[in-house]
């Protein structure tokens, strides 16, 4: 082998430094990536604790307006990317088609939409100053004669039946932008529920819980006992869900334990409903968009296994509800003697069991988005309880009605003769609905906002998912409560306009005959709003 010359040796010991400082930099590297990691990881259970302790109606407003936000930057992309040019902060085109829905759910979104050029934040702490709109960091308030002159015209569809009223209200300074018949009451259908919502969670609280246990009646007798909670499920529980409703699986569970503990293992069982009174049957009668109205039922009696809409129902949700809980008992080695009855739990009986409901305000949430009757019912009755009154028809109607006049709202013309909305008699006024939502809506009462997050937002979760299709305004914007009855449509909700202002709107007809067609038009006045710059 020849020798190694002097360029030799000192070309290798440069590789080797080369190498050494490779290998101390990776090392460098790595130190870094793990410090970094460890940082990330503490920063983010630091986030977690943050969030946990913060109170739930906090949690929905912060969701709500991050949502809100990121739909609104996607919606505004896709506009500006169709419809061209801006003028003085105005498109220049139309922008209808801009968010046009490819069929699908609308549950999937781009992953990385751009930002779209000076849009302001998206309901910014649910009716605060927007910044970066205009003036002194607040949002351009839309003026009376600019939304007449854009939802005038739209109210003069042939579709409205001949009754057909309205009533636009901006958020920031409490004050009727637009007003059309806003005073006449009229059948309000199911956004009567946002009437119900108020009252419930105005009376109760958005943290009220509605419990169902079992007490000892005497040595070796049960009753189960029946306190309102509309969600209580027989159902095994849904692996990875964030919340689980009131299960009887789980009362059954502690009820044998608790026996057991006391050697008992063969019992009498009773179930108790005088929580409410009056009639259960609703006037319109049996009917597949509610069961009878009692305090003690599983899975809103449904005879199928849906989870919301119209379904065939027992026609004695009490007696199949303890059915179900005897054969239960009997699976955990209880055996029940006899088929259960009804029965009156004793004053001063010993409870032994008990599960609780979600929170008064995921309920209000569940009721609004997927227009839940049996929920509204049941809210209605609860608002009665906790107003001493009694748990009918008639006194839940008293308790709401009064619960909202505590909250100074515009009443004149208004009966609640059910918490749902499908009774013909119920009246209320555009002003009504839309100050109702103003409410929920207003910074100052944050105890209400259940009623906003709840509502459905346009053509993507729930009454709504299925409506403003291929109207770029409205689709994602929109976040409104749907009233349908036959000859009824009313529509009554939130939006952000095209400026970046908070607004709530209601718009109700009387006398349709084109059911689609009538949505279609409070569709369309809806997207307006949120179209609008109106000045």
């Amino acid at each position: 082998m020849p020798e190694t010359t002097k360029w030799q040796v000192r070309w290798q010991s440069a590789q080797r430094s080369a190498r050494a400082a490779a290998q101390a930099a990776g090392r460098a590297v790595r130190t870094a990536a793990q410090t970094a990691d460890r940082s990330t990881r503490a920063a983010a259970a630091a986030a977690r604790q943050a969030w946990q302790a913060t109170p739930r109606h906090t949690q929905q407003t912060w969701r709500l307006t991050a949502v809100s936000a990121a739909t609104g930057l996607a919606v505004a992309y896709v506009a500006v990317a169709a419809a061209g040019p801006w003028d003085s902060g105005q498109r220049t085109a139309e922008r209808a088609e801009a968010a046009v829905m490819d069929g699908a759910s609308g549950e999937h979104h781009a992953e990385e939409p751009g930002p779209a050029p000076s849009a302001p934040a998206v309901l910014p702490a649910l009716g605060g100053p927007t910044h970066g709109a205009a003036g002194h960091g607040a949002a351009p308030l839309p003026t009376d004669a600019g939304l007449a002159d854009a939802l005038s015209p739209l109210l003069a569809d042939p579709a409205l039946g001949a009754l057909r009223t309205a009533s636009v209200v901006d958020v920031a300074g409490g004050r009727e932008v637009f007003g059309a018949g806003q005073d006449k009451a009229a059948t309000p259908a199911s956004t009567v529920k946002l009437a119900t919502a108020v009252a419930a969670l105005s009376v109760l609280g958005p943290d009220h819980r509605i419990d169902t246990g079992v007490v000892l009646s005497g040595k070796n007798r049960l009753v189960l006992v029946g306190g309102g909670d509309p969600t209580l499920t027989a159902r095994a529980p849904r692996p990875g869900a964030e919340e689980q409703p009131a299960n009887l699986r789980t009362l059954a569970d502690a009820t044998a334990r608790a026996l057991k503990k006391r050697h008992l293992t063969k019992v009498a069982l009773g179930y108790d409903t005088g929580a409410y009174s009056g009639p259960v049957e609703h006037p319109i009668g049996p009917n597949e968009n509610l069961a009878p109205v009692t305090p003690l039922m599983t899975d809103e009696a449904r005879l199928d296994d849906s989870e919301h809409g119209p379904a065939p129902r027992d026609s004695d949700p009490a007696h199949a509800a303890a059915r179900t809980f005897a054969d239960l008992l009997h699976e955990r080695g209880i055996t029940v003697d006899g088929d259960p009855a009804g029965a009156e739990a004793p004053s001063k009986s010993a409870r032994i069991a008990a599960v609780h409901s979600l929170p008064l305000s995921a309920l209000v949430e569940r009721m609004l988005t997927y227009s839940d009757n049996d929920i509204a019912e049941a809210l209605a009755r609860q608002t009665a309880l906790g107003s001493r009154r009694p748990a009918s028809f008639a006194g839940a109607g008293a308790a709401v009605r009064t619960a909202l006049a505590r909250q100074h709202l515009p009443l004149s013309g208004a009966v609640f003769a059910d918490g749902s909305g499908l009774n013909r008699d119920d009246k209320v006024t555009a002003a009504l609905l839309s100050h109702l939502l103003l409410q929920a809506a207003a910074p100052d009462h944050p105890a209400l906002r259940p009623v906003v997050t709840g509502l459905p937002v346009a053509a993507f979760t729930g009454t709504l998912s299925n409506r403003y299709r291929g109207q770029g305004a409205g689709a994602g914007a929109v976040r409104a409560k749907t009233g349908t009855l036959t000859g009824v449509n009313t529509l009554a909700g939130t939006v952000v306009d095209a400026d970046g202002r908070l607004l709530v709107f209601s718009f109700m007809t009387t006398g349709t005959s084109d059911p689609q067609g009538a949505q279609n038009a409070l569709d369309k006045l809806a997207s307006a709003v949120a179209n609008c710059g109106c000045r």
